[in-house]
């Protein structure tokens, strides 16, 4: 018998003041020590879904779902006091500005330590020499010297080393990063993808790297889903999505990549007409529908889900 993913997510529905619904039904699974990345473009509902799983939503979101287990345990009826003993100790998370995620008026020393203090018995002493253990593992030199420092004296890179080592104090079974490589150069994105992916083969880390750059998702995962609209519309292993796409909406994605050597100087880049449509109630069929060129009447009332058998599904009336 496999064993249980260590996350899974069944029909995950996301609702901001009562009327506009960003995430619908989204199926999510991580399997331990591997990586799942979930691409689309902004305003799809990448991030909500994975601050649903969090349970660190806006006020006055409401979320709900079929279930959501992690480590086979139910997380979505948990008490808020029950999910801040599980958040930041066995789920962690890296948010997308490392700037704003860190407290300027604290030394990286302070905020890495009650990282662990809050969930472990130890010493200030004890908790400061893991941050300096983990900055070391993540790359920075000179960690007692960087231990107290404000968030003011590093730059992008170092701040999000800082993020990572934070997210791993507690030794966590489950790693969400929301877009941890958007504010970067793309020397130093290059270089934290690394990391992940080192830290991943060192520890045994499960993924959940949320991303619109489709060059990280050839370069980091293992299974893949295109959200689009609030919906995985497409999801299947990373090498089967690159070599048969099978949405209209991953078509589209896929096309608009440049690719060395076929595409000429001055040469127009692809892209994808229109914007993500804002589902309001009552919505029904697809909601890529006026965007595709290949919508037919059918896709204004309902949207199947085709499975081809080895884990890639996608929503479309096309085969």
């Amino acid at each position: 018998m496999p064993e249980a993913p260590l996350l899974d997510v069944r029909g995950l529905r996301v609702r901001f003041n009562a009327q506009v619904e960003a995430v619908r039904g989204v199926d999510l699974t991580v399997e331990r020590g591997q990586t799942h990345c979930v691409v689309g473009e902004s305003g799809c509902g990448k991030s909500v879904s994975s601050l649903a799983v969090m349970g660190l939503l806006a006020r006055g979101a409401k979320r709900s779902a079929a279930h959501m287990r992690f480590d086979g345990q139910d997380i979505l009826g948990l008490s808020d006091t029950a999910l801040q003993r599980l958040r930041g100790d066995r789920m962690a998370m890296i948010f997308q500005e490392p700037m704003t995620s860190l407290n300027p008026a604290y030394t990286i020393g302070s905020q890495m330590a009650e990282a662990l203090t809050r969930h472990r018995k130890v010493g200030k002493q004890q908790a400061l020499d893991r941050a300096a253990e983990l900055l070391t593992k993540v790359g920075i030199t000179a960690p007692g010297l960087r231990l107290a420092q404000y968030p003011h004296q590093l730059s992008g890179g170092l701040r999000q080393r800082v993020m990572i080592a934070m997210a791993l104090m507690c030794d966590p079974e489950l790693l969400i990063a929301d877009e941890p490589t958007t504010a970067l150069d793309v020397t130093v994105q290059a270089q934290i993808l690394r990391l992940l992916r080192d830290l991943q083969a060192e520890l045994g880390l499960a993924i959940l790297l949320i991303t619109h750059d489709l060059g990280v998702v050839a370069r980091i995962a293992h299974k893949v889903s295109v959200m689009y609209a609030g919906e995985v519309v497409e999801s299947a292993s990373a090498t089967d999505l690159f070599a048969a796409p099978r949405h209209p909406y991953t078509q589209g994605l896929l096309g608009c990549v440049p690719i060395p050597g076929k595409i000429k100087r001055g040469d127009p880049l692809g892209s994808i007409p229109g914007t993500v449509p804002r589902i309001a109630d009552g919505f029904t069929g697809c909601g890529f529908r006026d965007r595709c060129a290949h919508a037919m009447p059918q896709c204004a009332v309902s949207v199947p889900q085709r499975d081809d058998g080895a884990g890639h599904r996608h929503l479309c009336h096309l085969s």
